[in-house]
């Protein structure tokens, strides 16, 4: 059921996770061959994603529907509060904190986008949600990546419609014991 693996580039940019590789393309390869839209995402989507999930859905079930996400090399960027928000605020025009920023790709240059994920968030979140760490920074993950298959969360509908493709998305790699083991070290006294 999954699709052909694409490049997945990692850069570990916090000083105190550990991510681990191996789980985090598998991660990638879930998405890309198990998860697919279900018909009332489409008119959600983006108008240049609607094709893709139009045509996963055509799919018979138990064969690869290939990927929501544009074909390409993807890009995941582990950072602190402080490196996301320099980005927020030089490619967004804002400069607060925030958990996920992600990036489209260039179908010429064979990328798919890149997804940046604040460490600290979810580790400053995860006991507020109610999910352990490695599941909020995998839920991070997965809502940048769900940006790049055409969700967004601009509107109230949409935002719903994203938050709902979150929960099929995690309820699929939890079934199949994909989240990635992602851990902080503690703190070293000096």
């Amino acid at each position: 059921m999954n699709a052909p693996s694409r490049s997945v580039l990692i850069a570990r940019r916090h000083p105190k996770v550990r991510v681990p590789v191996a789980d985090v393309r598998r991660l990638v390869a879930m998405l890309d061959g198990g998860f697919r839209p279900v018909p009332a995402d489409i008119a959600h989507l983006l108008p240049s994603a609607r094709a893709r999930a139009r045509a996963a859905l055509r799919t018979p079930v138990g064969e690869a529907a290939g990927s929501p996400i544009p074909p390409g090399e993807v890009s995941l960027a582990f950072l602190t509060d402080a490196a996301l928000a320099t980005l927020h605020g030089q490619f967004l025009d804002d400069p607060s904190v925030t958990d996920v920023i992600t990036f489209e790709g260039d179908s010429l240059a064979g990328t798919a986008g890149e997804v940046c994920v604040s460490v600290d968030a979810a580790a400053r979140l995860g006991g507020a949600t109610g999910l352990p760490f490695a599941e909020e920074l995998t839920l991070y993950v997965v809502h940048g990546l769900l940006h790049l298959a055409g969700y967004d969360d601009l509107s109230p509908a949409r935002r719903r419609r994203m938050r709902v493709a979150e929960r099929r998305a995690l309820d699929l790699l939890r079934s199949a014991d994909a989240v990635p083991a992602f851990q902080l070290r503690a703190r070293t006294r000096r």
